[in-house]
């Protein structure tokens, strides 16, 4: 399996913006999917996770009710709609398929095949 992550961009803050991340070589459908963050000088950052069975997702405090993640296993596509963006979204964003997870509303625990990443910046 290959991650490929596309939509990034420079966009104000209040802006919208969405994320792709597509796969190849394998079937999306397999995998549980997340999307991660790192900003420049921090640790990487877990924003949201979508479960297999596309019925759990996880977000993180700081984009909850912002950020909607969602998956299109016959196209081999997830997404990160990102709306009302903030500076501090700013960061590269790597999506990861794994196929095992520990997943919940409130927790994700996920690694596996990881993306090369895109950068979004947010700024005035």
């Amino acid at each position: 399996l290959q991650l490929v992550e596309s939509g990034g961009g420079l966009l104000q803050p209040g802006g919208s913006l969405t994320l792709s991340c597509a796969a190849s070589g394998d079937t999306m459908a397999g995998y549980h999917i997340g999307w991660f963050r790192q900003a420049p000088g921090k640790e990487r950052e877990k924003v949201s996770c979508i479960a297999r069975d596309a019925f759990t997702s996880y977000y993180a405090n700081s984009v909850k009710g912002r950020f909607t993640v969602s998956r299109d296993d016959a196209n081999g596509v997830a997404y990160l709609q990102m709306n009302d963006v903030k500076p501090e979204d700013t960061g590269v964003y790597y999506c990861v398929a794994g196929s095992q997870a520990i997943m919940a509303q409130n927790m994700c625990e996920l690694d596996g095949v990881w993306g090369q990443g895109t950068q979004v910046t947010v700024s005035p």
